[in-house]
């Protein structure tokens, strides 16, 4: 699909560049001492690992559905993006939070200094193209919506999975730098160790966002209410429909969406009639909304929902 295609590409890039900052940072935590570094050093590592249980998620998602999973494997993805979730709070910020503790209660000075600012300036560049890759991405899906609202209304976790601890990345770039200065100019080590709790914070909050948004999508959210809306038009436009009187859908998948359909059906319509009604529909989905891959249908005789919404407000109005 073109949205894994794009997912895929923003994935691959992060996992180039964490892969190569996470050995230089290691690197220059082994010649200074850094804990700061040493903390960079197990995010770039974490966030390395993550990029690749996403893309086995993508994998397994596009398997297609067997006896066992009638539905198909799409929710693959939302689990995988809802342990790498896990991983950013007990790796990432679980270790950096333990190296700042350790650092502080037990301080020793940073040698070679400047390594680790040529280290982190490296980082920065290479964090931050893999972070215009994401953001360039995730632009193109979230269209004319605000930031946040995109990311709650998204149904592709992959892209702003990866924005969110790129910009972590970036932001605890500039707490190590930050702690790592502070340290030098004012001869308190314990500043580096700081530093570490800092990033940990920034990874903790990141991670909680994070699997908020993942276990949303993992319990099943509803299609987007222009979604529903174009279903709705398509149903009512057949000749055998006499009404369509309601839609829900549930994501599976990024793409992957199952939807029901409550139809009011012409009186004086056979059996075979309907049946043929209900495969024209899914026929004409298949062309223009292939993302609904699933439909189910519950016909109704006339009037029954408009009993229904009356039932349903009586029972409101007596209640309150």
């Amino acid at each position: 699909m073109a949205a894994h295609g794009g997912s895929k590409k923003v994935i691959y890039a992060a996992l180039a560049g964490n892969l190569a900052i996470a050995l230089t940072k290691f690197a220059a935590a082994f010649f200074t001492g850094s804990s700061a570094m040493l903390s960079e050093g197990v995010h770039s590592l974490v966030d390395t690992g993550n990029g690749g249980l996403l893309l086995y998620g993508m994998h397994r998602a596009a398997h297609p559905a067997d006896r066992m999973h009638p539905l198909g494997h799409g929710r693959e993805l939302y689990f995988w993006s809802f342990i790498v979730a896990l991983l950013v709070f007990a790796l990432g910020a679980g270790v950096s939070f333990y190296e700042g503790v350790v650092h502080i209660m037990a301080p020793e000075p940073v040698a070679n200094v400047k390594v680790n600012y040529i280290v982190l300036g490296l980082a920065f560049l290479f964090e931050g193209s893999s972070w215009w890759v994401a953001l360039k991405e995730f632009r193109k899906q979230k269209g004319g919506l605000g930031w946040l609202k995109a990311v709650q209304l998204s149904k592709d976790p992959s892209v702003y999975t990866i924005l969110f601890e790129d910009s972590a990345a970036l932001l605890g770039l500039v707490v190590a730098f930050a702690g790592i200065l502070a340290a030098e100019v004012f001869d308190m080590p314990q500043l580096d160790g700081s530093a570490s709790i800092g990033i940990s914070l920034i990874l903790g909050a990141t991670a909680i966002f994070l699997a908020r948004e993942s276990k949303g999508l993992l319990l099943g959210e509803t299609a987007s209410p222009e979604v529903q809306k174009k279903l709705l038009a398509i149903a009512q436009q057949d000749p055998a429909v006499q009404r369509a009187n309601g839609a829900l859908t549930v994501h599976l998948g990024p793409e992957e969406i199952v939807a029901g359909l409550s139809i009011e059906f012409e009186d004086h319509l056979s059996a075979p009639e309907i049946e043929a009604c209900v495969e024209r529909l899914e026929a004409r989905l298949k062309t223009e909304m292939p993302e609904i891959t699933r439909l189910l249908v519950k016909p109704q005789t006339s009037g029954t929902w408009e009993r229904r919404r009356k039932a349903v407000e009586a029972a409101a109005g007596e209640s309150g």
